[in-house]
């Protein structure tokens, strides 16, 4: 009866005390737009004597959340307009609105000085090497995540073939998953092939950060070469976003996201997009795999058959947001579904006209976060698990060549044997994020992520087999600890370590393995001046293998569970110097250097030989790897209409294996390998690429814009397999050719952004492009996209 009572008495004081601190705080949203209606994006909202504030989007609209209540002077300060003030009240529990319409400044017309940045422009004057990529920029285009990243100085998307296809991110020498991504900080390991950045559209990011060779701890992770962190930003608004674009290769991609918020908090965000495309683009082969063609078939290109693709994903939230205990409290589901066809292995000789992967992904979800939840405390809470499977069939009784002829055979599968299966991926992951100031300057942080996967198989070709299937599972823990101190435009230091714990299953319970290893890094800024930046970052970064890379992923790559853990000592200095000829001539410039010395390293290569999986690919340690080299870019900006810019990469990432392993006798190899120090192979080394833009604004009518583009894409020639090997004067039949693709873009936004249509041209001069052991990918293509947007401030 004593505890009913405490426990009563402990509810009635909780339920008071959510009850007072619901009604604490105030929160005020509004729009800025010009005498001409235009919305203003990027201006700084502040409420004067206090650290709150906030930055409009795109479209104009500003928040500013968990406000004390008081009396407050609201000062807006935007490019080219006249500093406004305004005098306002706040009361408890009030949702205030207030709304602006600024004047233009002659003093500022034709200057571009950012005076409230943009949250893309505060990742980018981090102490670590990161690029952070404003997406909203690119609404109106056909772009994934992935293609957007490719736009980066240092970084090179990869892909096997069109829309759907396996994809590979270079970044600095390092690729495949020493890259580590993430969305709104938590890790994407466990989503499966229904939800990854090439088949996600960049509507449903606000920013895409990318963190170069040195990994901040909050992300969680044993990234080797880096992350990309896809933030979808704050979407308490009530808002309509939807897209539709059709193109070549009967490519159709379409794109929902929406949220209702009501005044006492409440909130149900929605996103969903499908993509669609039959890949039957021209491909050109080698004249030896034409050997088996009907004859009438043969020709200098032929035309891809077995490549359709299509996924659908719907990521549903409902929840409380704006509270004075939580920023935000979201129960989810993301839901999802892919098919893809195979028309080829890892290198284009195996060929398949039937083989074909289904997948899924079912994965509840839980979010929290609070910005000072006691004063200068911060919380973040995220929980998910992936319910999901993927099924590989292969039950076709023949066999195709690249003419696309079925040629029937007695045995089962286009692979030896066949297969059809499902596999479970159970994924589950929880990550905790514990941050506190110490005064103006300091600040500590700890955060812990844990992640475990489990896979489970059933065949159903052949199920007495699944008595054979061996525990496949792995649990893996990140514990992380930083410290930082920062004076604004003056100096910036981050100070971490990591702890990672690995203990997995792998070919029976009776072999089980622990293993653990220690990181640590640093990252320092120095402000010459405001608009001049130095900056420095190192760490001794570890990654354990991933499950995929131990125990292979039933369809064309094979596992190893013999790969060693990897570590690498990854050094970047780097400068950002932005500077003006006059009022209306602009540049901004970025260099960084990069030292990547890795041990144990982790490598993706054909298996080879004569075995059914010989054109599969699989991964191997190689006793050492360095990667040196720069990447850097500028930007030209000519009042307000005109943009141009440019990036440049160059990276040497040298085998410093000096044996080769000798499988026959068990040792390494006494003599000198004939690949040390050569080039790794199938990794650029030279590309980048630039652009450049015009808006025209009133253009053909009142609020009506028409933006003109063009991007240029440029990639050196590159190594398929070591230098070394072969014949030198043979050197093109190990290495691509050098790329060079052209893309213009038209986009016409109409009533201040609420309609808007678009026209882009890819890959203009219809040249090939290749990536990953000479996979070709889709030729010139036309793509129409169709966006309507609107958006309700809160009042």
């Amino acid at each position: 009866m004593q505890i009913k009572n405490f426990l009563l008495l402990g509810i009635l004081c909780a339920n008071v005390f959510f009850s007072k601190a619901q009604t604490e705080q105030a929160n005020l949203s509004g729009r800025l737009i010009s005498s001409a209606g235009e919305p203003i994006p990027a201006a700084s909202v502040k409420l004067q004597n206090s650290r709150h504030g906030a930055i409009s989007d795109q479209n104009g609209y500003y928040k500013i959340s968990n406000v004390k209540p008081a009396s407050y002077i609201l000062q807006v300060n935007a490019i080219g307009f006249k500093l406004q003030k305004k005098e306002i009240k706040l009361l408890a529990g009030e949702n205030g609105s207030v709304n602006f319409t600024l004047t233009e400044s002659t003093e500022q017309m034709e200057t571009v000085t950012v005076l409230g940045r943009t949250k893309a422009q505060e990742v980018n004057r981090q102490a670590f090497n990161v690029t952070a990529i404003d997406a909203t920029k690119l609404y109106n285009t056909t772009l994934d995540i992935s293609s957007a990243l490719d736009r980066v100085a240092g970084v090179r998307v990869r892909e096997s073939g069109g829309v759907g296809s396996n994809f590979n991110l270079s970044l600095n020498g390092f690729s495949g998953r020493h890259v580590r991504f993430f969305i709104d900080g938590i890790p994407m390991d466990n989503m499966g092939s229904s939800f990854q950045i090439n088949n996600i559209p960049i509507n449903v990011a606000e920013r895409v950060e990318v963190y170069k060779g040195v990994v901040p701890m909050w992300l969680g992770s044993d990234a080797l070469g880096g992350a990309v962190n896809i933030v979808t930003g704050d979407k308490h608004r009530n808002y309509l976003d939807a897209s539709y674009s059709y193109g070549s290769f009967n490519t159709h991609r379409s794109v929902i996201n929406t949220a209702v918020t009501s005044k006492s908090g409440l909130t149900l965000q929605l996103s969903a997009f499908q993509n669609y495309s039959d890949n039957n683009y021209k491909i050109q082969i080698e004249q030896l795999l034409q050997n088996n063609m009907a004859a009438d078939k043969k020709s200098a290109t032929v035309r891809r058959f077995h490549d359709v693709y299509h996924n659908e994903t719907l990521i549903a939230n409902v929840g409380i947001v704006g509270k004075s205990w939580a920023d935000n409290l979201l129960l989810g589901v993301t839901l999802g579904q892919n098919y893809k066809e195979m028309q080829n292995a890892a290198t284009p000789i195996a060929v398949y006209g039937q083989l074909h992967r289904r997948g899924n992904i079912v994965m509840p979800s839980l979010k929290y976060k609070k910005v000072d939840l006691i004063p200068g405390l911060d919380v973040t809470l995220n929980a998910n698990y992936n319910l999901g499977y993927e099924t590989t069939i292969d039950t076709a009784k023949a066999d195709y060549d690249w003419d696309g002829i079925r040629d029937g055979k007695p045995s089962m599968g286009e692979n030896e044997n066949g297969q059809h299966r499902n596999y479970w991926n159970n994924n589950g992951l929880a990550t905790a994020m514990v941050s506190y100031k110490l005064g103006k300057n300091h600040g500590l942080a700890i955060n812990n992520v844990f992640s475990t996967f489990d896979r489970k198989q059933k065949d159903l070709l052949f199920p007495d087999l699944d008595a054979k299937n061996t525990p496949k599972k792995m649990d893996k823990n990140v514990l992380g600890l930083g410290y930082s101190y920062n004076v604004d435009n003056k100096w910036s230091l981050n100070i971490f370590g990591k702890h990672i714990l690995l203990r997995s299953v792998v070919n029976g319970e009776n072999n089980k393995e622990s293993n653990y290893k220690i990181g640590y890094g640093t990252a320092l800024a120095y402000y010459v001046k405001p608009d001049l930046q130095i900056r420095g970052s190192y760490e001794l970064a570890n990654r354990i293998p991933e499950a995929n890379e131990v125990f292979g992923n039933l369809e064309n790559f094979q596992g190893n569970p013999s790969l060693k853990p990897e570590k690498s000592n990854n050094l970047n200095l780097g400068i950002i110097y932005g500077f003006k000829i006059n009022e209306i001539n602009r540049f901004s410039i970025t260099a960084n250097a990069i030292y990547r010395n890795a041990s144990d390293y982790i490598y993706t290569h054909i298996v080879g030989g004569t075995g059914p999986r010989r054109e599969w690919s699989t991964s191997s340690n190689r006793q050492g790897v360095r990667t040196t080299g720069f990447d850097g870019e500028i930007r030209y900006s000519y009042k307000n209409w005109l943009s141009a810019g440019g990036t440049i990469t160059y990276q040497k990432t040298k085998n410093l294996q000096k044996h080769d392993w000798d499988p026959n006798t068990g040792k390494y190899s006494e003599a000198i390998s004939w690949a040390y120090l050569d080039q790794m192979p199938n990794i650029p080394y030279f590309f980048g690429n630039a652009d450049v833009s015009a808006s025209f604004k009133n253009a053909f009518g009142k609020g009506n814009n028409l933006t003109v583009g063009y991007n240029m894409l440029f990639v050196d020639r590159f190594w398929l397999d070591w230098p070394s090997f072969g014949n030198p004067t043979e050197e093109d039949k190990y290495s691509t050719a050098v790329q060079l693709t052209h893309d213009v873009n038209f986009v016409y936004s109409m009533k201040n952004g609420k309609y808007n249509i678009s026209l882009e041209a890819r890959n203009i001069a219809d040249k090939p492009v290749f990536d990953n052991f000479a996979l070709q990918k889709p030729g010139r293509g036309f793509y129409l996209n169709f966006r309507y947007f609107i958006n309700k401030s809160q009042r």
